[in-house]
Parts: C-alpha cells; sequence; structure tokens
C-alpha cells in the first residue's frame, strides 16, 4: 500500500470532522460520511478551503522577487529561493504535495456518492461538477509542478505524476505519462461542465467553480498544450457572456486580482500568502519591465515600506484569485497570434491596454504594436502577461513555458546562486517523503 497516499486519505477524514462536524454522521466504524446535499457541500467547501497556497511558494523561486534575508521568515524560504531542493534544511516550508492529493480525496468521494446519497437534482449535479472541476485543478496544478512542460513530441512518454481517480488504498499508484495526465484533466473538465448549471456566485462565494470559471480554466490548459484553437475558442466564449476589466482611468477601479473586481471569474486561491509578502522585496527585474509614470498598474501593484518596494497584490483573503479576465484576453492574444490571426491577437492587447495604461501612452503603444511583426509581437504579448499577471502565481509557470531562461538570486555578502537556461531544476523533485514511500516515484 502506498503510505503516503494512505496518509492523505487519513487528511480527509480529519478535514472533515474540522470543518463540516455540525453536519455529518461519524459512522460506528469511525468513518465520516456525509449523506445530504448540505453534507456534501460542505464537504466540497472543505476541499477548497484545503487547496494549498504552493503559488506563493513558487514566486520566491521567480525573478519576481528579491529576499529579505534580515526578516523572521528567511530560514523558511532561503534554499527555495537559492534552488536549493536536493539538500534544504529542515526549516524550509514544504511544497504541499500531499495536500493535493487530500482535496483529491474529497472530490472523489464526492463523485462517487453524492448522488447514492443525496439523489439527482440541478444542486447535486453542481456540486459533483464542481468536485470534477477541483479534481482536475488539483491534477494540473501537480503535472504543473513535477513534471517537464508539455511537448507534444515526447507529452506520451515524459513522466508525469500519479492520477488518483477513485478512493482504492490497495492500488499501485504509478505515475501516468504528460499526455495520459492532461487527457484525464480535460475529460474531467468536460464532465463537469456537463453538470455545472451556475454561470456566477456572489462575491464571498467566488472560490467555487461555475461554467464560465471552467471554460476559463480549459483556455488555460489548451495554452498549456499549445492547442491555440481550443485555446482561442474558449477564451472567446467566456468573454462572450463578460469581457469586463477594472479601468484603472477611472475612479473607484480595483486591483484586477480583487474577488469583488468586475472582471473576477473565480476567486480560490492564495496565491501570494501573507507570509511571502512579509518576507520579501519586489525585484529591480520586475520593477523595470514597467513604464512607471504612465502604467496605472505600477502604483495600484507595488508600494513602499521601510524604504523598499513591496507587493500590494496580495497578503489577504480579498486578493486570492484563480481566474479573471485580465488572463483570458492575454490568452485570447497569445491563442490568436499562434493561430494567424494577427488582427484578434493585437485587438485583445489593447483591448487590455486600454484599461491599464493613460491615454497618451496608450496612443503611443497602438502605434508601436501595430508595426511589429509576428516574432515581436509575440514577445510583447509574454512581456504582457508578466506585467499584468505579476505575483498571482503564473510566472514560475511562464518561465518554464517561455524558454526557461538563466536567472540569478544573490545576497548582500556577495553570494550568488544561479538557475542555468533549461536547468533540470524547472522541475522540482517529488518530496523525499513521498519518493520513500512510493519508489515507483
Amino acid at each position: 500500500m502506498n503510505k503516503i497516499i494512505k496518509f492523505a486519505a487519513a487528511l480527509v477524514v480529519v478535514a472533515l470532522v474540522s470543518s463540516c462536524n455540525k453536519y455529518l454522521d461519524i459512522e460506528p466504524v469511525g468513518r465520516v460520511i456525509p449523506k445530504t446535499t448540505e453534507d456534501f457541500r460542505g464537504m466540497l467547501t472543505a476541499a477548497y478551503g484545503s487547496f494549498p497556497a504552493h503559488k506563493s511558494l513558487l514566486a520566491v523561486r521567480t525573478d519576481e522577487l528579491t529576499l529579505d534575508e534580515y526578516g523572521t521568515n528567511f530560514p523558511a524560504y532561503k534554499d527555495i529561493y537559492t534552488w536549493n531542493d536536493n539538500s534544504a534544511d529542515g526549516l524550509t516550508a514544504p511544497m504541499q504535495y500531499v495536500s493535493f492529493y487530500t482535496v483529491i480525496f474529497n472530490a472523489n468521494h464526492i463523485i462517487a456518492e453524492i448522488e447514492k446519497e443525496a439523489g439527482n437534482g440541478p444542486e447535486v449535479a453542481q456540486i459533483k461538477g464542481e468536485a470534477y472541476l477541483l479534481r482536475a485543478y488539483a491534477h494540473f496544478e501537480l503535472l504543473n509542478l513535477y513534471a517537464k512542460p508539455y511537448n507534444a513530441a515526447t507529452a506520451a512518454t515524459d513522466k508525469g505524476i500519479v492520477l488518483s481517480l477513485k478512493i482504492d488504498l490497495e492500488q499501485n499508484y504509478k505515475p501516468s505519462t504528460v499526455a495520459e495526465v492532461y487527457a484525464q484533466v480535460l475529460a474531467d473538465i468536460s464532465t463537469g461542465q456537463q453538470l455545472l448549471n451556475v454561470s456566477k456566485f456572489d462575491a464571498g462565494l467566488n472560490y467555487r467553480f461555475t461554467t464560465r470559471a471552467a471554460t476559463a480554466f480549459a483556455a488555460r490548459v489548451y495554452e498549456f498544450m499549445g492547442d491555440w484553437n481550443k485555446a482561442l475558442a474558449s477564451c472567446q466564449q467566456v468573454l462572450s457572456v463578460n469581457g469586463d476589466l477594472e479601468d484603472l482611468n477611472a475612479s473607484g477601479a480595483l486591483l484586477p486580482n480583487n474577488f469583488r473586481s468586475k472582471e473576477n471569474i473565480m476567486s480560490m486561491e492564495n496565491a501570494f500568502d501573507a507570509g511571502i509578502t512579509s518576507a520579501s522585496m519586489i525585484s529591480s527585474h520586475l520593477l523595470g519591465i514597467y513604464n512607471q509614470q504612465d502604467d496605472l498598474r505600477y502604483p495600484l501593484y507595488f508600494g513602499r515600506s521601510f524604504g523598499s518596494t513591496v507587493s500590494l497584490k496580495g497578503g489577504s483573503n480579498e486578493k486570492k484569485i484563480s481566474f479573471r479576465n485580465g488572463e483570458l484576453y492575454l490568452i485570447q492574444a497569445e491563442a490568436a497570434l499562434q493561430s494567424d490571426n494577427k488582427p484578434v491577437a493585437l485587438s485583445s492587447l489593447l483591448a487590455l491596454k486600454a484599461k491599464r495604461l493613460k491615454p497618451v501612452y496608450y496612443q503611443a503603444e497602438v502605434a508601436r504594436l501595430s508595426a511589429l511583426d509576428k516574432t515581436a509581437l509575440l514577445q510583447e504579448i509574454v512581456k504582457e502577461r508578466e506585467r499584468e499577471l505579476a505575483l498571482e502565481g503564473h510566472r514560475w509557470y511562464d518561465l518554464r513555458r517561455y524558454g526557461q531562461p538563466e536567472l540569478e538570486h544573490s545576497f548582500d555578502d556577495g553570494r550568488t546562486f544561479t538557475l542555468q537556461k533549461n536547468d533540470p531544476r524547472y522541475t522540482l523533485r517529488f518530496p523525499a517523503e513521498a519518493r520513500a514511500n512510493n519508489p515507483n516515484l
């Protein structure tokens, strides 16, 4: 039996007891068994609430941050910051590998049992559909942490991650290939989409998957796979329902990643948590890619604290984010350009910039970007992703997908650490505990 999977299953029971105790019956054998629609909604809420905040840790690996080596949290992040994955000390914050499978086990139980226990109906279908989407999303994130980026030529043989599709503790858990995991993610999205019947939850409940969030997720998956026609179609479907963007030229505009923002699609993930916020400063690289006078994101995204520039985009629940329209405009631009539809690519990119830049600067950008060829325009789209989606959990994945460049991190004492171009450390190793408990990894 795989010990790491068994441990994750045990955590499901703990999560259910702590999150939904007042709703659930405790069976004589000690299992926590949801019976009603309300019980299953409580179980799913526990799964959403325990989704890992791993993107905060990934930000430390990127070129977005400089670590505060004099801060109290420095020991937790120094080995991550220096990509010292093989010999990290015991104080290093762990990547939450088991937590992903805890979420997946919750989802698997809902998928298997909700109709047997709670019957049928729109609410049951919605909960079951969300469970499929949450399972897909957890597998997708695991894959992009612990496997190579998707490459159509090698995906069928590249080692992926363990797929967990049912609760079977005696199963011999072996990693599937990258292609197999992507196929399962897309299958779960499709099944979930057939069940979902809510297009929008009110602010405060918009951590849940909806029909729009499912299609936005599909757009991201297709983007990572380079399936440009399907990525473009998915973006167009989402934005045709609501293509609103926060207009930073208007008074009262919110941070685009605020859960109340007009462009919000789904706010589940703590992409830049309080621990990382207090332990880091914004890197000179990230600050240098903005026009600091005319890009209205600059004063909204960043502030000053004790002489350093820090993030204003994270550190609180109101800034949780998973999907929003700003990202969809950028996927649409990239997908259209890669499909040789430059007019749609340019119009998508400019639609976003119109809401982010001062008018005079925007007009100059219209002229400049309109004159670019395909190669140069693609680089502009990639750079705009870096500006627009800064500190929202995208940068590590984009570095992996767009060439795996050399990165350097340094300390005040002159020590410099380098992540080489195409460095194997762009793909994380499975945690030592997971490898010890499952030789298949």
